[in-house]
């Protein structure tokens, strides 16, 4: 399968738009997984901590590694820290307490792998070199890599970061609208694990927010488009997450969510939808990025986009038993027989 185009392939410099990948998966821990990137991509393998590894100087880029788990490596705040007196015993003390600290962290990595997945963080690849990425789902399954349906306690899933083609408000606000209309649809042909439906990470967003992100009088500027975001979305955990692309565009916004180390500031969408499917044929990056391009191209098409957001408004604001009328009467259209 090959990865069809966005309506706009570059971005602002005029460079062919990337996509970062992130996966998760059980089976494989850092290293070995590490040892197969570097396999398939070239690099070198970097340890950066007992669970964390980097594959340093591939064709686009370093991946890194992990337990995903912020608990199973060092804090990296505490490694940067002084000794809070210039003395040697201050010294000591504070180089004991980082010892103790990494220490421990790894032990906690040790006790948990197998229990956590292992996460693959890709560095941003050009859209149209998506198919040959995908080499990496079929080697990992090869070795031994779990996906979503390979139990009930996997809730894997597999996100996308897309290259933004523009940062003005009007692009990123018909993009916002397109996946709104688009996310039943797209959870239907995912097929949503049901572990991952139960779990938080990627919730839908709420039903009265919807809706006011496509009522037609909706023309917010930047920072109204945000703080309406945080007012009906104080977490990361959306199907598509947009805190990475605001903190980009807005990095000192005061709100704490946005100091948050695990919101990596860049100019993308995080699109967090997908299961990891290893065990399924032909499934990669590929197959979620043509579902995604579907996104695209519908907020490209302003005018179709305009009718299908109004007509989204007008059934949802309607009364319950509207509703209902409307049901039965496209029912009966459908079991009447044709003349």
């Amino acid at each position: 399968m090959l990865p069809q185009s966005p309506p706009e392939p570059l971005n602002v410099q005029g460079r062919t738009r990337r996509v970062g990948v992130e996966i998760e998966f059980a089976g494989l821990p850092p290293q070995q997984t590490g040892e197969l990137v570097c396999d398939l991509f070239g690099g070198e393998l970097q340890p950066i901590s007992p669970h964390r590894y980097r594959v340093a100087g591939t064709r686009w880029g370093d991946f890194t590694i992990e337990l995903d788990t912020q608990y199973a490596h060092p804090d990296a705040r505490l490694q940067e820290t002084s000794p809070r007196h210039d003395t040697e015993w201050e010294r000591q003390r504070h180089q004991m307490r980082l010892e103790f600290h990494n220490k421990t962290r790894e032990l906690i990595g040790d006790v948990v792998t197998g229990l956590v997945p292992t996460e693959i963080v890709s560095p941003p690849v050009p859209w149209d070199e998506l198919g040959e990425f995908d080499a990496l789902f079929t080697a990992l399954y090869a070795h031994g890599a779990k996906g979503t349906d390979a139990s009930l306690l996997y809730g894997f899933g597999l996100h996308l970061n897309p290259e933004a083609a523009h940062l003005d408000v009007d692009y990123l606000l018909a993009q916002f609208r397109a996946y709104l209309l688009l996310a039943p649809w797209l959870r239907r042909e995912i097929d949503i694990d049901i572990t991952r439906e139960v779990l938080p990470h990627a919730n839908p967003f709420p039903k009265h927010y919807a809706l006011k992100v496509l009522d037609p009088d909706y023309a917010p500027d930047l920072d109204v488009l945000i703080a309406d975001y945080l007012e009906f979305n104080p977490t990361r955990n959306r199907e598509l997450d947009f805190y990475p692309l605001f903190a980009h565009l807005r990095p000192d916004y005061p709100d704490p969510l946005f100091c948050d180390n695990l919101i990596k500031p860049r100019p993308t969408f995080h699109y967090r939808l997908p299961n990891a499917q290893l065990s399924q044929r032909g499934w990669g990056a590929v197959v979620e990025w043509n579902r995604w391009v579907a996104v695209e191209r519908l907020a490209a098409d302003r005018k179709e986009l305009h009718e299908r957001a109004a007509r989204y408004v007008n059934h949802h604001t309607r009364s319950p038993l509207a509703r209902m009328v409307g049901r039965l009467c496209d029912w009966i259209k459908e079991v009447r027989p044709h003349p």
